[in-house]
């Protein structure tokens, strides 16, 4: 008769170690899931973007595993009981070493949130009742398969756990989503009353590109006059302005200026509700978020759900391009302020230098002539949204002119830094086609040796291979180009190259280190080097 309590105990006890083991390995994908803002579709698609090797690992994982307990299990048969405990061994050993070895594996480190912490303890259970079930077939197979080796083996069937790691973190990502949405809910709710009881006026910042500077220069420019409070860095989701609103104290606020980031229809207007904006602004509009929209016209039409969500009589505030110039605002009670060559406000006699800008403001028919540190046409431009903003919100040319002066760089944003007499321009985050064509014109300003760093540009959905052609087009001409990754740096060689670049003077590499380690070997003192949109390990 056999001891069914005693394998109960058994499969409880290895199963339990087979989860506590492997969990560690499932730390890369959480990071990642992070980072996909806990969408388990984005983690699916991080998985299989080509060159991510995270399945491949777990495949070469699972078959280790099974390969060592195989031959363990059939080396050890002689010792009877203990062959199977064995053979087991290959499991704990390969997962420690898999789990310390990637422990590095993420460019931006897995964040010890609640919310992460959660969904990994649902991860381990899922991985201890899949173990625990694959415990319990294995005794019942070794119990009424009588032959040889088979009791010895019966735990090589836990070879099959590291194909499941991705898989069980999205069911332990969907089960934990519940838990998590009633909670944003009421964190929510409360940002949103205190928004509705503070005193101050709200303004909405969206577009395809330039929020967090128009946001930025519009708080300096504003801070003239009055006591202004902004969303700091990108906190431009729900839960990023109601963490920001969380510790402001509003009540002594004249202007809160929110930035709005979109990637699907109804985000804006979900962030619209939220801070029930007073004054808005549209800074632009490019195919950037197509892969997340759909095509073009979602962009426009998700950008534009700001205008609805806007106060009656309040300003919009709306940078001209080929996109904008063309939206009808009679049916919302908006004031419509167009910023642009033609428009009510704008930029003239620009001139652009490794030094700054030099421009002429346009403010209605007053005009105020400008110098501002920061570098390229397509910053004169935010800096006018965010000026035809404050004029209409009652401030002077002269006090306009005093914020302007007292602008300075957005960190990660065509920032210049200085070191070993190279300058290094810093435009790391998130670049758009707009901004990254700025960028390369502003690289080009530069005296000596000029260099790019660059893994291409993402979320442009069926533009991705147009747009990065195009993108490599412009880096003909440069000295040294440094494509990262196996992303879309293979259709930004293929426009570099049509556009008469020298094949010598480009370089794959497969990660920014080792762009890095290329660079400390070529620059020299009077180089300058731009670094053009570092991607998340989400885009890797």
């Amino acid at each position: 008769m056999p001891d069914f309590l005693g394998m109960f105990i058994e499969c409880f006890i290895i199963a339990a170690l087979a989860a506590l083991v492997c969990a560690p390995c499932t730390l890369g994908p959480l990071g990642a899931l992070q980072q996909a803002g806990y969408s388990g579709r984005q983690l699916s698609a991080w998985a299989r973007r080509k060159g991510n090797m995270a399945r491949s690992r777990y495949i070469l994982l699972a078959f280790l595993t099974a390969l060592s307990s195989l031959v363990l299990g059939i080396c050890f048969s002689f010792a009877g009981i203990w062959a199977a405990y064995i053979a087991f061994l290959p499991l704990p050993l390969f997962s420690l070493v898999y789990a310390f070895s990637a422990r590095r594996a993420l460019k931006v480190p897995l964040r010890g949130t609640k919310r992460a912490k959660r969904v990994y303890g649902l991860t381990v259970l899922w991985l201890f009742l899949c173990s625990f079930l694959l415990a319990i077939l294995s005794n019942v197979i070794a119990f009424y398969v009588h032959v040889p080796f088979v009791g010895s083996l019966r735990y090589i069937l836990f070879a099959v756990l590291p194909l499941l790691f991705l898989p069980l973190l999205r069911l332990a990502n969907a089960c934990e989503k519940p838990f998590s949405s009633r909670k944003n809910a009421k964190y929510l709710a409360a940002a949103a009353e205190k928004l509705r009881a503070a005193p101050c006026v709200k303004i909405g910042i969206t577009g395809s590109c330039g929020k967090t500077s128009v946001k930025n220069f519009l708080a300096v420019i504003l801070s003239e006059k009055y006591r202004v409070f902004a969303t700091p860095a990108s906190y431009n989701t729900p839960l990023g302005i109601a963490k920001a609103v969380e510790s402001a104290d509003l009540s002594a606020c004249d202007f809160f200026l929110a930035e709005m980031g979109a990637r699907h229809a109804g985000d804006i207007r979900e962030l619209c509700e939220l801070v029930r904006p007073d004054h808005c602004i549209l800074t632009g509009i490019c195919p950037q978020h197509v892969e997340t929209f759909g095509s073009i016209e979602g962009v426009i039409a998700a950008k534009s759900e700001i205008f609805a969500g806007t106060k009656a009589g309040g300003f919009a505030v709306i940078g001209s391009d080929e996109y904008t110039d063309s939206l009808d605002l009679s049916a919302y009670d908006l004031t419509k302020v167009t910023v642009g060559e033609h428009g009510e406000c704008g930029v003239h006699d620009l001139v652009c230098t490794a030094a700054g800008i030099d421009f002429t403001l346009a403010l209605g028919i007053l005009q105020v002539k400008l110098h501002s540190r920061l570098l390229g046409a397509h910053n004169a431009e935010n800096i006018a949204l965010a000026a035809a903003m404050a004029f209409k919100l009652g401030m002077s040319k002269e006090e306009i002119a005093a914020g302007v002066e007292k602008i300075d760089f957005v960190p990660h944003r065509l920032q210049p830094l200085h070191k070993n007499g190279v300058t290094i321009l810093d435009d790391a985050y998130n670049a758009n086609v707009r901004g990254a064509a700025a960028a390369v014109e502003v690289l080009k300003l530069f005296p000596g040796r000029k260099f790019i760093v660059t893994p291409g540009l993402v979320e442009l959905g069926i533009l991705e291979q147009e747009e990065n052609r195009a993108l490599g087009r412009r880096l003909a001409g440069l000295d040294r180009v440094i494509l990262v990754g196996a992303t879309l740096v293979g259709a930004v060689k293929e426009g570099y190259l049509d556009g008469g670049g020298a094949p010598e003077k480009l370089t794959v590499v497969p990660t920014l280190q080792a762009a890095q380690e290329l660079l400390a070997h070529e620059l020299a003192e009077g180089d300058t080097v731009l670094f053009l949109n570092d991607l998340p390990d989400i885009y890797n």
